[in-house]
């Protein structure tokens, strides 16, 4: 079995669609960040495990499924609909078969809008951040990505922002992982983002990220 850690703060009008789409025999950990919109309860009525997570943040709700998960293989996905759970198994099949450690979903939008081009933007800065950090060059820093829950765990990941999916490829380039990314299709959201939906939200993550390759972890506050 593998489980999928799905960060969810009001993603209601989305979950029907995204639970569906979990594979089958696979396990969905939804952790409810402070929604109030009743995406917990609605989780939990279409079978997920719900895990409540009330410090807010991205990282706070990764590290609470994270650590919530049982599975040997765990999974992180957008609960917003904008990315597909079921294309998942092409991630984890990298790492049964051996050949890579962490395995990200390199986001292609399918619609103008998908991808803003002010987030697209601040991706690629960190990219480029990351490379002249690590040495590892990826297309994308996205939230869809596969690993081993032991390994994932021993990395110990600080961020409870914005800065975690960054810092968590940080470390794992520290400890010689091997990291691959594979295309997935990117579609518009269900609802509006709390990150790159807006030119702040992006700020947010950008400074995040950035104070992890700095070596700063945003350990407190909130945001998305």
């Amino acid at each position: 079995m593998t489980d999928v850690v799905l960060p969810c703060l009001d993603e209601a009008a989305a979950l029907p669609w995204v639970l569906a789409r979990i594979p089958a025999g696979w396990r969905a950990v939804v952790v409810d960040n402070g929604s109030t919109d009743g995406s917990g309860d609605l989780a939990r009525e279409l079978g997920a495990t719900v895990v409540h997570e009330p410090r807010r943040g991205f990282g706070a709700a990764c590290a609470a499924g994270l650590r919530a998960a049982t599975a040997e293989l765990v999974c992180f996905c957008d609960c917003d609909g904008s990315l597909d759970p079921g294309l998942l198994p092409l991630l984890t099949d990298r790492i049964a078969a051996d050949t890579a450690d962490l395995v990200l979903g390199r986001r292609r939008p399918t619609a103008r809008g998908a991808w803003p081009l002010h987030a697209r933007a601040g991706n690629a800065a960190l990219g480029l951040m990351l490379y002249r950090r690590t040495g590892v060059r990826l297309r994308d820093l996205g939230p869809m990505r596969a690993a081993r829950r032991a390994a994932l765990l021993d990395l110990a990941v600080a961020d409870r922002r914005s800065g975690y999916p960054l810092e968590t490829v940080v470390r794992a380039a520290d400890a010689g992982w091997r990291i691959a990314e594979l295309p997935v299709p990117y579609a518009p959201r269900t609802g509006k983002s709390k990150v790159t939906g807006t030119w702040r939200g992006t700020w947010q993550a950008v400074h995040d990220m950035s104070g992890v390759l700095r070596g700063a972890p945003a350990g407190a506050g909130a945001g998305r």
